[in-house]
């Protein structure tokens, strides 16, 4: 469970930046991750979020959670996979939506590697013990085929593989909008959002990115697309489709909750809610993903379905919109 420090500032107290303030209390605190930890939400003074900035001011209370400690490595859970594939030196499974790539700060178990660990028994070894075999990662809401390193070998040819954008991935999505061209290119740098250092967004300077795209079905107010990434970025489908205003539909974080096109009026209001009903997060799936075996050297692709969330509103848009559906 968390821990919860509560700070009352006492009174004559001199002007002093919260992040400072907190470091000189907190034992073992830095003021780098005191920074994050304001940014994050889980300090907040008199009941409400600040920037690290903000000055204290006498009898201010300041209220920090703590998470609890982060595990050394990750350890085996008997979780249930969908393997597509398996030898010696590798695996490929068909990620849930919901299940998190590996542990990080707030998700220590019921990861993908958790689930790993215990029917591989073994994975990668190395220093970074909480993402053995990780090459490669979905957000947690995007479902799909992702390949896990078993050894050392096999890891270092894979990621060499990822590194030279040699890999083929292939995501579906359906998102936001009508489109004048049956195909485009997204070129757009990528870095962290000035306004919410937990989002990514295109910015001056950013990290080179580029995402193609191709219209397979076209509703009204929704499209059915086919991605292919040419860079690998944090959230780069999501906050490229937002940039163009064709936001995947029923993201939370990158706009896609709420109607960005079509009439906004009742009718389609009841209809988007039932539409967000059946998807409760991002509809994004990584369809495919070919590579050359590590050891074999063989061309391996594997094309998974559709999940039931996407599939069932994709039925559902073509069986209401039968006129436009594959235009």
């Amino acid at each position: 469970m968390p821990h919860v420090v509560e700070l009352v500032v006492p009174p004559g107290k001199k002007k002093e930046r919260l992040d400072v303030y907190i470091t000189g209390h907190i034992e073992n605190a830095t003021r780098n991750k005191v920074q994050q930890a304001i940014r994050g939400g889980t300090v907040l003074v008199n009941g409400g979020e600040v920037r690290p900035s903000y000055t204290v001011m006498p009898g201010d209370v300041i209220r920090i959670t703590l998470p609890r400690p982060a595990p050394t490595e990750a350890l085996p859970e008997n979780i249930p996979l969908e393997i597509l594939f398996e030898d010696d030196d590798l695996i490929v499974v068909n990620k849930p939506a919901g299940m998190v790539t590996h542990p990080a700060f707030g998700n220590y178990t019921g990861t993908l590697v958790n689930a790993l660990l215990y029917h591989c028994g073994t994975l990668v070894s190395g220093p970074d013990l909480i993402r053995p075999g990780i090459v490669h990662r979905l957000d947690k809401e995007t479902s799909g085929v992702m390949v896990v390193a078993k050894n050392d070998v096999a890891h270092a040819k894979l990621a060499k593989q990822f590194a030279l954008r040699t890999i083929r991935r292939e995501y579906q999505a359906i998102v936001w909008g009508r489109f004048r061209e049956s195909s485009g290119l997204i070129d757009a740098g990528l870095g962290r959002s000035k306004s919410d250092r937990k989002k990514m967004a295109v910015v001056d300077g950013g990290k080179s990115a580029a995402t193609e795209y191709t219209v397979l079905e076209q509703f009204p107010y929704l499209a059915l697309l086919r991605l292919k990434l040419r860079t690998g970025r944090t959230h780069q489908i999501r906050v490229h489709l937002a940039h163009i205003n064709h936001p995947v539909f029923g993201d939370p974080t990158y706009n896609g909750r709420r109607i960005v096109w079509g009439s906004g009026g009742g009718a389609q209001k009841s209809e988007v809610q039932r539409f967000l009903a059946l998807m409760p997060r991002q509809a994004l799936h990584a369809k495919t993903i070919g590579f050359v075996h590590p050891s074999t050297r063989r061309v391996l692709f594997f094309d998974t379905r559709l999940p039931a969330d996407m599939a069932g509103l994709l039925d559902l848009l073509q069986s209401s919109n039968p006129a436009i559906a594959g235009a």
